[in-house]
């Protein structure tokens, strides 16, 4: 049961601030409450993002949805957050996820967890997500960074800012493709073939086919897909899915009817998926069989985690998107995934930001792309090569938008605006990333690593 505070949350309440994480919908702080004496994780939804409606409404869909297997809500948080300005600001007080997500594990362990630990993530997600349909909700952004993780590596789901009442209206068909994703949300590539399509009208279905993907990224270890919308767009319509050539079967017991589970989920036909809770009596059924194991897998995959080679070095509760890799490819550890970020001044224009590749950060990466906007808006050329190398940290109405521009200068001040300005310092590292590659004298001539 939840426990939620009916009197706001705010500054006097707190103490100890740290900002963790930002993503596509607001950003995340840690902070100690000084009264409850427990650390809380602060989401702050972006200006002009979601409505303060937007956020009442997630909170009264986790409280709605409150369960073992669902991320727990503590209250309504109103202040100013340090560094933030003196405007008010809403959020969501959480409980705060020390084991990360199963995206960031992932990325540690570059490729899947022991056995045990797949299987107990796979059931605890169906757990969870079947509380959620019986009650009546969908999640609609189901993916391996939605699904947090406390210090025992027991799985939460997490990132209601899509979540929706199953009975909500249909797209009507009216307008565009752009109001149309915007609509229907999510990551698009763990979105069903239905939903590109027009009308939508949203159902529990979506939710089991973007569970079908999050498995087979557990199994395998490895992100879905390429980094092109269009392309993965036409990839899932035409019935293409990730492989499985590569999944020896027999590694496991029960891991052939796990498969078997994941092509049901992600059949093209909505009416063919399994409903949640026969997920959740599969999952049951293969847990059993591998939770004798459980413990050591949770204690080796802990030992990793605290290893001084593991990039982890703090864990927040939503997600930051990263540059997904191609399918096939397995999960790195040498991009940062929910790592402690500090707040830095933001450089003005005319500073230099000049530092080596192997010091350079993600703060480093940031403070370069903000002081040199002007000039990167006028210069770069590539901006659709590097708008498909940040994959789906650019969503699909963002991309629709800077492809419809006519010169590289409109898509380029498009990109910043919509997708680096909001994106936080994870983003803009990404960018710099991406614009070093695509137009390294340029990057070399603002001042750059070489």
């Amino acid at each position: 049961m939840a426990v939620s505070s009916h009197k706001p949350v705010g500054n006097d309440n707190l103490e100890k601030w740290e900002s963790v994480a930002s993503g596509g919908f607001g950003y995340v702080y840690k902070a100690r409450h000084k009264d409850w004496g427990f650390d809380v994780a602060i989401k702050i939804l972006r200006h002009g993002i979601c409505p303060f409606m937007s956020l009442n409404e997630e909170a009264a869909h986790m409280d709605k949805a409150s369960c073992e297997f669902v991320l727990r809500r503590y209250g309504i948080y109103q202040g100013c957050p340090p560094g933030a300005g003196p405007s008010m600001q809403n959020g969501i007080v959480m409980e705060f996820m020390r084991g990360g997500s199963v995206e960031s594990l992932l990325r540690v362990l570059s490729g899947p967890p022991p056995w045990p630990l797949v299987f107990r993530l796979a059931h605890q997600v169906a757990l969870g997500m079947n509380f959620l349909h019986f009650h009546g909700l969908m999640h609609h952004d189901l993916k391996p960074s939605n699904v947090l993780l406390t210090i025992d590596l027991n799985a939460k789901l997490a990132d209601f800012g899509l979540c929706r009442v199953s009975t909500s209206a249909s797209n009507n068909g009216e307008g565009s493709r752009e109001e149309s994703l915007r609509e229907i949300g999510g990551t698009y590539k763990y979105m069903p073939p239905e939903a590109f399509k027009e009308p939508y009208e949203p159902h529990r279905s979506y939710d089991v086919y973007s569970y079908g993907i999050l498995l087979w990224s557990i199994v395998t270890g490895k992100e879905p897909y390429g980094t092109s919308y269009g392309r993965v767009k036409e990839a899932i319509c035409d019935g293409q899915r990730p492989s499985l050539v590569e999944t020896d079967q027999n590694k496991a017991v029960g891991l052939k009817e796990l498969v078997v589970l994941i092509k049901k989920c992600w059949d093209g036909d909505p009416s063919n998926r399994p409903l949640f809770i026969k997920c959740r009596e599969d999952t049951e059924n293969l847990f059993s069989k591998h939770e004798e194991g459980i413990h050591e897998a949770v204690q080796q995959v802990s030992a990793r985690l605290k290893s001084p080679t593991s990039n982890q070095q703090s864990n927040t509760c939503v997600a930051v998107d990263v540059p997904p890799q191609t399918q096939g490819q397995t999960r790195s550890n040498d991009t940062v995934d929910f790592v402690r970020f500090t707040r830095t001044e933001r450089p003005s224009a005319q500073d230099s930001v000049r530092v080596s590749t192997e010091s350079m950060s993600i703060q480093d990466k940031a403070k370069f792309v903000d002081a040199n906007r002007a000039k990167i808006i006028r210069s770069v050329v590539e901006v659709m090569s590097i708008t498909e190398d940040l994959g789906d940290m650019v969503h699909g109405e963002a991309y629709s938008w800077i492809q419809a521009q006519l010169t590289s200068h409109e898509k380029m001040r498009v990109l910043y605006d919509r997708s680096l300005r909001s994106g936080g310092e994870v983003v803009k590292a990404a960018f710099y990333d991406a614009l070093k590659s695509h137009h390294p004298e340029l990057v070399r001539r603002l001042g750059g690593s070489s």
